[in-house]
């Protein structure tokens, strides 16, 4: 219904950042929900500068935020009772080891629509394919891809706006949706 804490943290984080003009893009289940699969999730990801990170703390901590781990961009909602965690732009997908793929600057690449700021699905779509082809414990991100491509029908073609090297992964999660609609009695 849109109105749980989580929807309510969401609102409040979003409310802020615009509020003082802080870059950022919401990753995640949330994401994936404004792109057309829905999945339950109870926390918020997203994506910042660290520089941003920094002053968000700074200005936050305290007054309706905490920090989950110190030192991290893991907080928590202390009004709502929401884990907020935040990755930083230039780091690396799934096992934070280096690889072509990274998290963009939110100002640069982000897209404003309701409710809140999002990458484009290209982008998202290469971050979760990369976070699971380097990271065992991060399966749940292919199958996001995957049931993306199986809610709304995601083209063979979309293979191409995405970089190369996450480019075989999407067409094999692309390939194993149609044939399994295919082998489905249902």
């Amino acid at each position: 219904m849109g109105e749980g804490e989580l929807q309510k943290a969401v609102h409040k984080l979003v409310d802020i950042l615009e509020r003082e003009d802080v870059p950022y893009a919401i990753i995640g289940a949330l994401a994936l929900n404004q792109y057309g699969h829905r999945r339950v999730t109870v926390d918020v990801d997203l994506v910042m500068r660290e520089e941003d990170l920094r002053e968000f703390k700074r200005r936050w901590l305290g007054r309706g935020y905490v920090e989950r781990a110190p030192g991290t961009g893991k907080l928590l909602d202390t009004e709502f009772g929401v884990h907020v965690d935040v990755l930083s732009t230039g780091r690396f997908p799934g096992d934070d080891k280096p690889k072509p793929i990274a998290f963009p600057d939110p100002a640069k690449t982000a897209v404003r629509g309701p409710p809140f700021a999002l990458f484009p699905v290209e982008i998202w779509i290469e971050l979760k394919l990369a976070s699971g082809m380097v990271a065992a414990h991060r399966l749940k991100d292919l199958a996001d891809v995957q049931e993306l491509i199986r809610s709304v029908h995601l083209p063979r073609s979309m293979a191409d706006a995405l970089h190369p090297w996450v480019r075989e992964r999407f067409l094999d999660l692309w390939q194993s949706v149609q044939d399994g609609q295919a082998n489905d009695p249902y």
